[in-house]
């Protein structure tokens, strides 16, 4: 582990593109429904890793009133080389936030959310109940709503798999990150074949009932073949959507980017992905793994059984009696960059 420094460099630095092409560009805010946005996330003292993962997208998505939300703290204890999120010792779990994070999606008016964590190895569970309590609580105070989680891979323990499952998420998301060769440059402790039985186990666990999602960064140095290998790979674990997008580097510390892939290669490859049985994709340049997640709806083939079998408890607070201030725009347009 690197502390609060930063992953440690194991790929050459001089294969590193400074240079971004024409078509990578990150459209500044102006919409007022963005400062709204963060207003409300910073009353309610939340964690998105559209801010922890410097996403380029935040701008746009945080316009249009949706973000991903990152429970379990902003400390991660893996150092993955191309992950922006800070890697030091966690601090304990906050016992309310599951019912913060509901108070936004009500306040947002959310109709689809998606819950992610930094990876916990220190907790037994790897956060699985909180991700569990997460879950229902969305749920009870946002009947009808979407729920999709971008989780880590709970050092494969399947008992805090189940957890998770048994919340009954509409879509569940396990990022492969990277082809087979690169993961043990790319991701720090994960293993190519346990994500790959993380995706097919959760699906199994409730029984098909959910839609299972994986996504890929390119530019790291991966060919061609290793990424159809992967697509199938991907496929065989009954994975059915599927993201690609191009690595950018957070800061000069993390892993180098040894190629833009253009646009018309993106297309290309969303092409192949779709022909091969994947049956949502969004391939481009700028995109990750939950942008614009609520523009695909895989959810709508298993969407009645997951509402039917759904756990949905009394919460004892119930979001109104949070004292909460409302959000304070000026004073938090005031203090961004």
């Amino acid at each position: 582990m690197s502390g609060c420094h930063g992953p440690k460099m194991r790929m050459d630095p001089g294969l590193h593109q400074d240079k971004k092409p024409s078509w990578i560009k990150v459209r500044l805010p102006n919409d007022p429904v963005f400062w709204s946005t963060k207003s409300l996330i910073t009353d309610l003292k939340l964690v998105t890793v559209c801010e922890e993962a410097q996403c380029p997208n935040r701008w746009e998505c945080w316009g249009q009133g949706t973000a991903t939300f990152m429970i379990a703290g902003e400390k991660c204890t893996r150092a993955c080389g191309f992950c922006a999120v800070k890697t030091a010792k966690p601090d304990a779990l906050e016992q309310d936030e599951p019912i913060r994070v509901a108070e936004a999606t009500r306040r947002m008016k959310l109709r689809h959310v998606v819950i992610t964590a930094v990876a916990r190895d220190d907790l037994r569970d790897g956060g699985a109940e909180h991700f569990q309590q997460t879950i229902e609580a969305v749920r009870a105070v946002n009947p009808g709503i979407i729920i999709e989680v971008l989780v880590p891979d709970f050092n494969d323990r399947d008992w805090a798999l189940q957890m998770v499952m048994d919340a009954r998420p509409h879509i569940f998301n396990h990022n492969l990150e990277t082809v087979e060769r690169l993961t043990p440059l790319v991701r720090s402790r994960a293993k190519y074949d346990r994500s790959l039985a993380v995706l097919k186990k959760a699906k199994a666990m409730v029984d098909g009932k959910v839609a299972t999602k994986s996504g890929l960064m390119l530019g790291l140095g991966e060919r061609r073949e290793e990424l159809l290998k992967a697509m199938d790979d991907l496929l065989e674990h009954d994975v059915t959507v599927l993201t690609l997008g191009q690595y950018l580097r957070p800061t000069p510390r993390h892993l180098p980017v040894v190629d833009y892939i253009h646009p018309d290669q993106f297309a290309e490859f969303k092409e192949i992905a779709l022909e091969k049985g994947f049956r949502h994709v969004a391939s481009g340049p700028l995109v990750r793994s939950s942008y614009h997640a609520a523009d695909f709806r895989p959810e709508l083939d298993i969407l009645e059984d997951v509402e039917k079998t759904a756990p949905v408890h009394g919460l004892d607070l119930q979001p109104e009696d949070l004292p909460i201030p409302q959000a304070r725009t000026a004073i938090v347009r005031g203090s961004v960059a």
